[in-house]
């Protein structure tokens, strides 16, 4: 990590706030909730969610506009999962990131329902802070769904792929 200048606050303490911007700015592209960093005694979080600090306010969110027109869900995938779901022969997404059925955008995907995949193969890619992560099939089998859509975010645990 790169020695950056800070502003001493009240308490002496001296606070990096180009690294807390950036970790910050992190939060913004990744979707995570919370960032923690620590160098040597020096550790400094940053998160999402309204949390008051020594009886600071927490900054509020705006409520956001009321749609003139009604909006409709996306459709779930065919047997669409949620996190933490016990779906019988699922791999599940060992982060939180974004999926990708495919190795490049109009590439054919991984694999498609009724393919029989060997134990390591590729069935998808969860990018999670800017890395993409293959997701590989724990066992021989063929596929018996998928359950998520390309470019969909995915929680930890979640269901993807289901090979029996």
């Amino acid at each position: 990590m790169a020695e950056r200048k800070g502003t001493a606050g009240k308490s002496g303490m001296n606070v990096d706030t180009a690294l807390v911007r950036e970790l910050a700015e992190m939060l913004g592209d990744t979707g995570l909730t919370e960032i923690e960093v620590e160098d040597g005694d020096r550790k400094i979080r940053v998160s999402r969610g309204g949390v008051a600090l020594a009886g600071v306010p927490a900054p509020m969110a705006m409520p956001a506009a009321a749609p003139t027109a009604p909006v409709s869900a996306p459709p779930a995938a065919a047997g669409a999962a949620p996190a933490g779901a016990d779906v019988a022969g699922a791999i599940k997404s060992p982060m939180v990131g974004t999926v990708y059925l495919a190795p490049e955008p109009g590439a054919a995907d991984f694999v498609q329902v009724g393919d029989s995949v060997k134990e390591g193969q590729t069935l998808v890619i969860v990018e999670a802070m800017k890395v993409m992560n293959p997701i590989t099939a724990d066992k021989a089998g063929t596929v018996k769904a998928i359950h998520v859509e390309n470019a969909q975010p995915v929680e930890f645990d979640q269901p993807l792929v289901s090979i029996g």
